[in-house]
């Protein structure tokens, strides 16, 4: 029997091994390989009875360096089994290898990125805790007890006992005194496996299944009945969660499980929350902030079949859960499911993959979907359509008011933050006990920090981008690299001493409203404000809780969140994502934004109203937004797209050269072009640098690619850039298929 391996440490080739006689291995399972002269880590991805290649000359029997004599020449055997449960199952390794190819890249990266740091390094092992349990009844000959001993036993058996440490602080005793009743019989001391749980402290009560409006059971009828791909195309407040949670049930009954994916860390601790609520000790968690501990059991819990029902980010996508009937992708459009790192995959495009591959059902559902689901829904007939056009309970869609920024600016003051409208809103809903959200998708007090002298910017030194200006810590910070220092005295350009910060962010927002509002309790939710372990939970509680009036934040308040008392919105500046350069998607991310944020406004009982703020009020994505018509905005801009040749008519490809020096990747991103011209079936514009040309000390320069079928693009790709060559001393080549950002 022979394996071949796919060892974590040497990307872009497979290793075929002996298997020793009489270890047992199975397919998915991690082992311990011999490479070279040192012990590694690998995982099987295939096993066969004939050798898959001719081996090297060598010597039958011969041991080698661990002492384990080669069966046949030149090929040498595993060393161990590390788990006899598999790490992947066979539909997993087959999604893998789909990845690998569909996304130009080499397959070992691919199973890299479907394990957890935690879980692939391995320095996170189970936790073992001391459990104390009373022995029931208690045998006729053990000696007596004292009468603080005998009060000690009666409330173990009360509380059926537990771990060792709870005990102790709830009954006032010590490890010692618990011991020795261990000692004379009354109970077993034991050390067992603890997981470590993320949702524990948290109090959730039970929910029941609510009754269905008639569109929301013939959508789950869709989904239950589905030959393919449903998209759930659902307005703001129209059940959507509640018709994921019954087909999960659905499911369940079925004796297979489901994963959740949503686009961001910000709604997994709500989204969580009301699945455990409905589906109890049966959910588990997997995104990035958890505890490196808590990550490691929950997915050791979910591949040994103890959780059914998994939520979270684009990670969880991969969880190894064992029957899997269902996976869904909440606000399927948004940006957040494109991985920004090698492999850059889409997890909405690997969920429908991974459905199809298991033959599970899979759900895309959002207000504002993406145009590629739209157009596969609507025209194509890849994925059925199933419409929520209203909202549940009674509530209505918000209505909108368009404010003209231009008309609204005060002669020499330029454009207001808060138009008149906006104020008068926000002072209304403080006097009737309401609450309000503000969004604005810029952090930080001021975006540029300019010499009022000469009007240079103060510029990162590390990165073609200006500084933003933090009046909280008075820094100056770069939100790409990081890189931060204080204000400097003088001007570097010309030595002036003044300057004056440029723009806005939601610090100055927030300064601004305890000017004017100083009644008002804000909250601020951005990327400066969460970063701190569990504050989206703790802030978002908080103003469930009523404890602000006001919710102030970026684009992690702008979906997902479902708060009945809110019955304004105010979007401070709609068209901001307008003006990105080089974003053919950025018309589509506007109505998303607008719309999505939109949404958050009248859910409960109370009407909701929507302001939108904006310079461009004759945009054709802010009027179909603020008229609440996805349906025409997607006509107009699909109609736009298909004769630009854009997506989604064709596909595109994004190919970044990054290196220390300009001239060097300069060359390279040439050289590269040079190379594609040759390749028949796919267009290219020719290279120049990068939007954002330097980063992080690299400079950047891009080749965008279109052809019909990403299958002649990643073709062109794999010929052009040769897996072995994409990275070198010099310049390193970054291939994006179905590029989303091209920053």
């Amino acid at each position: 029997m022979y394996a071949q391996v796919a060892i974590e440490k040497v990307p872009n080739r497979l290793f075929t091994y002996a298997v020793p006689e009489g270890m047992e291995v199975r397919v998915g399972q991690r082992v311990t390989a011999p490479w070279r002269r040192v012990c590694h880590r690998g995982y099987v991805v295939a096993l066969s009875e004939r050798c898959p290649y001719v081996p090297k000359a060598g010597r039958v029997g011969e041991p080698d360096l661990f002492g384990v004599a080669t069966p046949v020449p030149g090929v040498r055997a595993l060393l161990a089994v590390e788990d006899p449960l598999p790490y992947f199952s066979e539909g997993t390794l087959r999604l893998l290898r789909w990845l690998a190819g569909y996304y130009s890249v080499g397959f070992t990266l691919a199973l890299r990125s479907a394990l957890p740091a935690p879980v692939r390094e391995g320095g996170c092992g189970a936790r073992e805790r001391f459990v104390v349990t009373p022995i029931l009844p208690p045998p006729p000959h053990l000696p007596p007890l004292s009468k603080r001993q005998k009060a000690l036993y009666e409330d173990l058996v009360r509380v059926d006992g537990g771990l060792l440490a709870r005990l102790c602080e709830e009954f006032s005793t010590t490890p010692a005194t618990l011991r020795r009743l261990a000692a004379l019989g009354y109970v077993r001391c034991e050390k067992r496996e603890a997981p470590r749980n993320p949702l524990a402290g948290r109090r959730i009560l039970p929910t029941r299944p609510m009754p269905l409006t008639p569109a929301q059971a013939e959508a789950l009828r869709v989904i239950l009945g589905a030959d393919r791909p449903t998209l759930l195309f659902g307005v703001t407040g129209s059940g959507k969660t509640e018709i994921y949670m019954q087909a999960i049930a659905a499911t369940l009954e079925e004796g297979r499980d489901a994963i959740v994916l949503v686009p961001e860390i910000a709604l997994t601790p709500q989204t969580v929350n009301r699945f455990a609520a409905r589906f109890g000790g049966a959910v588990a968690v997997l995104h990035s902030a958890l505890g490196d501990g808590e990550r490691h059991d929950e997915w050791h819990r979910i591949r040994r079949g103890e959780a059914r029902v998994v939520v979270g980010p684009r990670s969880a996508v991969f969880a190894p859960v064992r029957r899997l009937g269902l996976i869904i992708v909440d606000e399927e459009h948004d940006g957040g499911y494109k991985q920004d790192e090698s492999p850059r995959y889409s997890a909405r495009d690997v969920a429908v993959m991974r459905a199809h591959i298991e033959g599970a059902r899979c759900v895309l559902g959002s207000a504002t979907p993406s145009l590629e689901s739209w157009r596969n829904a609507t025209v194509l007939g890849k994925y059925r359509l199933a419409r929520l056009p209203e909202r549940v309970g009674g509530a209505r869609l918000p209505s909108v008011a368009c404010i003209d920024l231009r008309e609204a600016a005060r002669p020499g003051e330029g454009v207001p933050l808060f138009s008149e409208p906006l104020l008068a809103a926000l002072r209304t809903r403080l006097e009737r006990g309401e609450q309000a959200i503000l969004f604005l998708n810029r952090r930080g007090y001021a975006t540029t920090y300019q010499c009022a002298q000469c009007g240079a910017p103060v510029a990162c030194p590390h990165c073609s981008a200006r500084l933003t200006y933090h009046a909280k810590d008075d820094t100056l910070r770069c939100h790409l690299c990081g890189w931060w220092r204080r204000p400097p005295d003088r001007c570097p350009a010309c030595g002036a001493p003044i300057f004056k910060p440029l723009g806005f962010g939601t610090q100055r927002v927030e300064a601004v409203l305890a000017k004017i509002l100083p009644q008002a309790r804000v909250i601020r939710m951005d990327a400066d404000s969460t970063g701190r372990r569990h504050s989206h939970d703790e802030l978002l509680a908080a103003f469930r809780a009523k404890e602000a009036d006001i919710l102030l934040g970026t684009q992690m308040i702008a979906k997902g969140l479902d708060f009945p008392n809110v019955t304004l919105v105010g979007i401070l500046a709609a068209d901001r994502s307008l003006n990105v350069p080089y974003d053919f998607r950025a018309a589509e991310r506007t109505f998303q934004l607008i719309a999505q944020v939109s949404g958050r406004a009248g859910r409960g009982a109370i009407p909701g109203e929507v302001i939108v703020q904006t310079l461009q009020p004759d945009h054709p994505a802010i009027r179909t937004a603020c008229a609440c018509d996805y349906e025409r905005f997607a006509a107009d801009e699909l109609a736009e797209r298909e004769a630009a040749g854009l997506p989604p008519f064709r596909r595109l490809a994004c190919v970044t050269f990054t290196g220390g020096d300009a001239a060097a990747v300069q060359r390279a991103a040439e050289a590269a072009d040079r190379r594609l011209a040759a390749m028949p079936g796919v267009e290219r514009l020719p290279p120049m640098p990068a939007p954002l040309e330097r980063k992080e000390d690299l400079w950047r320069w891009q080749i965008l690619l279109k052809a019909p079928t990403s299958k002649a693009l990643v073709a062109a790709c794999d010929e052009a850039f040769p897996l072995e060559t994409r990275v070198t001393p010099a310049v390193r080549t970054l291939v994006d298929i179905d590029a989303v950002f091209l920053a």
